[in-house]
């Protein structure tokens, strides 16, 4: 069984505002990714290449769940390099005047074939500076 990844941060905005950062594309690419392909309804798949004209890694997704202000769940993959495929679960909950983003990175191991640039390890790190010190900073600002 597959340890997932679990990220969580406190940040203080109202939860519309940061389901609205995760879910509508011109937010997302101030923080994220450029995903031109992402739209929000189940079964949408959607892609995205990390910045930079590198173009190393094509990520492709699948939304699978979607809860409003609540849970965004999607498919991560990267078909060019694996038939590997992860999940990732992102969750809001209100706390006070906070809202508390998590998130889960399930099924890693699903791309341990890939290497270290693909590991648990590597992923935590790679999700905590995407939360930490992008999308918390981009809400509060």
């Amino acid at each position: 069984m597959s340890i997932p990844v679990i990220v969580q941060y406190k940040i203080k905005v109202q939860i519309d505002k940061a389901w609205k950062a995760l879910t509508e594309k011109h937010e997302m690419k101030s923080w994220y990714f450029d995903i031109p392909d992402f739209e929000l309804e189940v079964g949408k798949v959607f892609n995205f290449y990390e910045p930079g004209d590198e173009k190393k890694y094509h990520h492709q997704c699948e939304i699978l769940q979607i809860i409003p202000n609540k849970k965004l769940k999607h498919s991560w993959a990267f078909p060019e390099l694996s038939k590997g495929m992860t999940t990732v679960t992102w969750e809001l909950n209100k706390q006070g005047e906070k809202t508390v983003i998590t998130l889960i990175h399930d099924e890693i191991d699903n791309l341990k074939e890939l290497g270290e640039n693909f590991s648990r390890e590597s992923f935590a790190q790679g999700w905590n500076g995407i939360i930490g010190q992008s999308l918390k900073p981009y809400l509060e600002k």
